[in-house]
């Protein structure tokens, strides 16, 4: 006669009922996750994408009808003199003062009435030295006055420009160009790129006599939208996985506001911004702008305003600044004939010439995925800023108690066989187990973040994606796999100190007495024989499980296909 083998402990629960308790656990435990992945989803349309926009033609030249034999600017034809003077511009805002350096340049024997140009910065902090240094003496020889000013900055940071006091500050330079005897002051444009062209919506606004303006790369939309773009479109062309799109939803509806910080929302898109004679120019590699849906809004914004003269030309190979290969390479030239192209249709738009080139030429310009449509959640901020400071709280105060327990064994002497911790039942050893695993999926994702920042770094500098993203795609679905596995883990340490408790009385209804007393002196433990060790299980299990939820806010725990732009 055969006997069936007994599962069960001595004095324990059997295979069947642990698992039947372990199971409800991890369903309620993995709800709760899958629910905040949820709850705090972004969702942005996803449509119209992979578009590409063919020029009629490929020939980037502005040319206009000049029946008159019109003398019209041409590169080379004066010498360029150098010199520097100094404004003194206030933030209005804060009363704040700063003196900024302007590079004026100046053709040599070209006579009066001549053109101005006024120079906008993008991003970072330019100077009068540092910047369109080529391009502004390039027009200074075609018979053009030019502007180069420090970067008005003041004591902001990237993360909080000044625009409105910044367009002052430009304007500022504007009025002293038109100023000089050798200008006329209807002929005086601006030349603004990225940021600037922020910058430039401002300016035109309070200063509508600006007679052209020059966007390269302009940036278009608000700076959420734009820069959600840029960083979504670049880590699809890196080779992240698709799960890692919900990092950028959610950074970028993040309610900034709560920190001072409103620039993320300014609503630079208006007619007026596009009232005047408008050249914008892209780069085929430029991975940061919205080129597609950039160039249906500016003609859109132009013809609202009334405004027939605008013309948009993409450059081959060329990146955000219109050069070749990498933005950090010094010296580069622009791509194409960018410069040329630019002072012929300075020249003909001056002289109210009739164009007859095509308004939209050059390379195909191409857009991966649609802009995003943004609003700031100040719910999911709060929760999200609140998770993050507490998880980090819990895990400083894991690794304190961690290191009392080591202080406390150094001091007993390594060879002391009186527990520190006193853990039983295995408790000590599955905790360690779990918060190795939930650490090196931690790491995992700072790794594969630090990749992915690495790439997109990259190619907006005009780098070149990787042959294998790596640890780029294959991180996401390694540690969705791994956190579920950990979430069934703690699902059964649970179950087991449930076990445990019941064996020792502690859950009836009233507790067998002597039992709390039992557990709390030590002789009857259910986690731990001291109370050092009770405390760092809960502590760390806390720590753990708000880890868990960090990922969840991220996105980790949403199973949904992910969006592949």
């Amino acid at each position: 006669m055969h006997h069936r083998k007994s599962t069960r402990r001595p004095g324990g629960w059997s295979r069947r009922r642990r698992l039947l308790t372990t199971l409800p656990i991890f369903i309620v435990l993995f709800g709760i996750l899958v629910t905040v992945s949820t709850l705090t989803d972004v969702q942005w349309h996803d449509d119209a994408t992979g578009r590409t926009i063919t020029p009629a033609t490929p020939n980037t030249a502005v040319a206009f009808a000049n029946p008159d034999d019109v003398p019209l600017p041409a590169l080379g034809t004066y010498e360029v003199r150098d010199r520097y003077v100094t404004i003194d511009v206030t933030r209005a805002s804060t009363g704040e003062v700063q003196t900024l350096n302007v590079h004026v340049r100046e053709p040599v024997d070209a006579g009066n009435g001549l053109p101005g140009v006024v120079f906008l910065h993008g991003a970072g902090y330019g100077t009068c030295d540092n910047s369109f240094s080529d391009v502004a003496k390039a027009m200074g020889t075609a018979g053009i006055v030019t502007a180069v000013v420090d970067k008005p900055a003041w004591s902001t940071i990237d993360i909080n420009r000044d625009y409105p006091a910044s367009a002052d500050a430009y304007d500022a330079v504007i009025d002293y160009i038109r100023g000089l005897d050798a200008v006329d002051d209807g002929k005086v444009g601006i030349y603004a790129t990225s940021e600037g062209t922020w910058i430039s919506s401002y300016l035109l606004q309070d200063d509508p006599d600006v007679a052209f303006q020059i966007l390269l790369s302009p940036m278009v939309f608000t700076p959420r939208e734009s820069l959600a773009f840029f960083v979504a479109q670049d880590f699809t062309l890196a080779g992240a996985h698709g799960g890692y799109q919900s990092f950028v939803r959610r950074v970028f509806n993040i309610d900034a506001a709560l920190f001072g910080l409103t620039n993320l929302d300014i609503r630079t898109l208006t007619p007026e911004a596009y009232a005047i004679p408008t050249f914008v120019a892209y780069g085929s590699r430029d991975v940061m702008t919205a080129q597609v849906d950039g160039l249906h809004t500016i003609l859109d914004m132009c013809e609202r305003a009334g405004n027939p003269d605008v013309v948009i030309r993409s450059y081959r190979g060329g990146n955000h600044v219109l050069r070749p290969g990498d933005l950090t390479a010094l010296g580069t030239p622009y791509a194409g004939n960018y410069v040329n192209d630019l002072i012929d249709w300075i020249g003909g738009t001056l002289a109210g010439l009739d164009p007859i080139c095509e308004q939209v030429a050059g390379a195909p310009i191409r857009q991966s995925n649609a802009v995003p449509t943004l609003r700031a959640q100040r719910v999911a901020t709060i929760y999200g800023v609140v998770l993050h400071i507490l998880t980090l709280v819990l895990l400083i105060a894991s690794a304190a108690v961690a290191l009392v327990g080591a202080t406390r064994r150094i001091r007993q002497g390594l060879r002391r066989k009186e527990p520190v911790f006193g853990f039983s039942h295995g408790f000590g050893r599955s905790l360690a187990l779990l918060v190795m695993a939930t650490g090196l999926t931690l790491l995992l994702f700072a790794a594969a973040m630090g990749r992915i920042v690495m790439s997109v770094v990259n190619l907006a500098w005009g780098g070149t994606p990787a042959h294998d993203p790596g640890i780029m795609y294959w991180s996401w679905p390694v540690a969705q796999v791994v956190c579920a596995l950990v979430v069934w883990e703690w699902s059964g340490v649970l179950a087991r100190l449930i076990e445990v408790a019941s064996a020792r009385g502690i859950l009836r209804v009233p507790p067998r007495k002597g039992a709390v007393r039992e557990i709390v002196t030590g002789e009857q433990p259910v986690l731990a024989s001291r109370r050092l060790g009770r405390v760092m299980f809960w502590l760390a299990g806390t720590a753990m499980f708000a880890v868990l939820l960090v990922f969840a806010f991220w996105g980790l725990f949403s199973y949904a296909e992910p969006l592949v732009y």
